[in-house]
């Protein structure tokens, strides 16, 4: 099926080359590609349909389905940005001051690692008081120490240092996307912290083309975001899918918090420090080993960028080449051409649900195969399956 998209010959050439394969001899990652690109070409070649997106109701319900969180965040987001631009005061002394900015940069961080536990292609059959309880202070405090690599530190100091050695000058963030809802609301909290305490003045936002994935951002996400968040009294009044009793209204507090972000992060967009990039590319069939020779001009676009950060479970399974590496094997190495010498710095935030993992200490996949539910009883990485555990993995290829 050709619906005139420029991937198409991409998929087909892949298909050949297997050799007409069924679902049952093809790799994962090229049939779960393929299945969602399919969808798409279904939509894409109808008279009346062709921008519609099947998952768009699903995502939205998510996102009202993470109330207490959304409303927590906000009122702590306009108090922090509202410091940021008043540079508000204080008596710390420089090292104390330090500590402080570290401190909040990885606060960001994780709430933008923790979104991703809203994965609906993986949890869709959770309820709505599950989903609360992913989310909020102190299910992130708790969720702390299942960290199990954390370079936050390393990327810290990378956007630190570009920012003292140039600190009127153009510094440039990108975030490619994973899931819509909840967790693209947090990656705008934390566009928005990295622009306002000027680590960087730009951020480049990489949604995908088509719905993929079930819970994947596509740029209409960010606009029913925006504007849900225009009237959010509008959007919480329903009751939640499921149910008949309608949610007690928003405070005034609840909606002004609410419309703070709503005008922030529209002002952010229409002033050019915030930008959507869509490229094919991020539905490809393939690993991101292919970057440097598919999408030659995506590759060096990124290396204009001070920190690339690669959201979820898919984008770093991709990195990864999606490949059965031993758990040790240094993130680096497994990220092949993005790696080393790539001249693209990389975040990867993760939260494991897959068995690709890389990078960690020796003897650590043993200690956690060997818990309760593990899988050490059956040889499988059971552990990494749950969105229990996570990694937060930077390689400077820039260096």
């Amino acid at each position: 099926m050709d619906d005139g998209q420029r991937d198409v010959a991409d998929y087909n050439r892949e298909l050949n080359a297997l050799a007409s394969p069924t679902w049952f001899d093809v790799s994962w990652l090229y049939a779960e590609c393929y299945l969602y690109r399919r969808i798409s070409s279904f939509f894409a070649l109808s008279t009346h349909w062709k921008s519609y997106d099947v998952f768009a109701r699903q995502k939205l319900s998510t996102f009202v389905s993470s109330r207490p969180a959304v409303l927590e965040l906000a009122a702590k987001y306009k108090q922090l940005i509202n410091q940021l631009k008043d540079n508000v005061p204080h008596t710390n002394t420089p090292e104390e001051t330090e500590d402080a900015e570290k401190l909040l940069f990885s606060e960001m961080c994780e709430i933008c690692l923790w979104g991703n536990a809203t994965d609906l292609s993986l949890l869709t059959a959770l309820s709505y008081e599950d989903i609360q309880k992913l989310q909020g202070a102190e299910a992130r405090k708790t969720q702390e120490k299942n960290i199990l690599v954390n370079d936050l530190p390393a990327a810290y100091r990378t956007l630190k240092t570009a920012q003292n050695t140039d600190p009127k000058g153009e510094r440039r963030v990108d975030i490619v996307l994973d899931n819509a809802g909840f967790e693209l609301f947090v990656d705008l909290i934390l566009a928005g912290y990295l622009l306002e305490a000027g680590l960087a003045t730009q951020i480049i936002l990489h949604p995908k083309s088509i719905p993929w994935f079930v819970s994947d951002v596509v740029p209409a996400d960010f606009a029913s975001l925006l504007n849900a968040l225009a009237n959010p009294q509008a959007l919480y009044a329903a009751p939640p899918e499921g149910s008949d009793e309608a949610p007690a209204p928003l405070s005034n507090q609840e909606v002004t918090d609410l419309s703070f972000l709503f005008e922030h992060w529209s002002s952010l967009h229409q002033e050019g420090q915030l930008i959507l990039r869509p490229n094919l590319f991020w539905t490809a069939p393939g690993s991101y080993w292919r970057l440097p020779p598919s999408a030659p001009d995506l590759y060096e676009d990124l290396k204009k960028s001070e920190l690339v950060f690669f959201k979820g479970d898919l984008n770093y399974r991709k990195l990864a080449g999606d490949a059965r590496w031993a758990p040790t094997v240094p993130f680096g190495d497994a990220i092949g051409p993005m790696g080393p010498s790539s001249g693209i710095r990389i975040l990867a935030l993760r939260t494991c649900k897959a068995d690709t993992v890389v990078g960690l200490p020796t003897g650590e996949d043993e200690r956690l195969k060997g818990m309760d539910g593990g899988g050490g009883d059956t040889g499988a990485r059971k552990w990494a399956w749950s969105g229990k555990w996570a990694v937060v993995q930077f390689c400077d290829g820039k260096a």
